[in-house]
């Protein structure tokens, strides 16, 4: 069966820049290049793996500060700082190989990674291509739709399809951005509602389905077997601004200006052979 590879590569690139020393590997200009060594490691590998005719694309994140999320909210990931010049010398580097390595590139400065990823899925899927998206971040398991997409983090060998989705987290992965809504997301700086943990956000949508039927049949809540149904629901009213701030940030955006085409090229892991790190 035909299937395309989605890869979130900054993940692998920071995974390398944090989990590789800093001073064995270096570039003429006398820049540390770890994260270039190990991503490029990782993608030569995971090109092996996929087999010859692998089909797919890499998205980058280089949104930090001027996502469309941070006009609806500017505190959406504003305890990460930008990348120093070092850095940003390897990120750069590290998108030329996936390049040159035949892979399509996608990124931009209001579109994040996962909103590429969703839009080439999207394509793929309409055309009844399912997808294995490559990454460690769970927000992007709201890409699974078919029985036969999958969420794959390489370096950890995990796998998930929708099925063992809804098993780690409660929620079905179409409900994942109203569960972030409720719970927050500290990770990217998104307010969630006090009080409102993993275990009762999944109770909350696996109950109501989501967050706007939750909200329109909020006087249902007391009457559910949920602990503190009637505390909830006095700080889901409380917290309803910020709740729908909060959902307007966790979804995401699948239909990204230019991405209108599912990418052409094919990547034969036997043309790569020459390659050495």
């Amino acid at each position: 069966m035909a299937r395309a590879w989605l890869i979130d590569a900054s993940i692998y690139i920071f995974r390398a820049w944090f989990s590789l020393p800093d001073d064995r590997w270096f570039s003429h200009d006398g820049f540390p290049v770890q994260a270039v060594y190990g991503y490029t490691r990782f993608l030569l590998d995971f090109v092996e793996h996929a087999g010859p005719g692998f089909h797919g694309a890499a998205a980058f994140d280089e949104s930090l500060g001027s996502n469309f999320r941070n006009d609806i909210y500017p505190d959406y990931k504003s305890s990460r700082a930008l990348p120093d010049e070092a850095l940003a010398l390897q990120l750069d580097a590290c998108r030329r190989i996936t390049e040159l390595m035949g892979i399509p590139c996608y990124g931009g400065a209001r579109y994040e990674a996962d909103d590429y990823l969703a839009s080439l899925a999207q394509l793929f899927q309409a055309g009844g291509i399912p997808v294995t998206v490559v990454t460690r971040d769970k927000d992007l398991g709201q890409i699974l739709r078919g029985p036969e997409d999958h969420w794959w983090d390489y370096a950890g060998d995990v796998t998930l399809d929708a099925q063992g989705f809804f098993e780690r987290f409660g929620v079905a992965p179409t409900q994942f951005a109203d569960y972030l809504a409720l719970v927050g997301d500290p990770v990217d700086d998104i307010p969630g509602v006090p009080g409102v943990g993993a275990k009762t956000a999944a109770a909350l949508l696996q109950a109501f389905g989501d967050i706007g039927q939750l909200y329109s049949r909020l006087d249902e809540l007391p009457g559910l077997k949920i602990r503190g149904a009637a505390k909830i629901r006095e700080r889901l009213l409380e917290q309803r601004e910020t709740v729908a701030i909060a959902r307007r940030l966790t979804g995401l955006e699948r239909r990204v200006p230019g991405v209108n085409k599912c990418p052409a090229a094919a990547v034969d892991a036997r043309s790569l052979e020459h390659v050495s790190t």
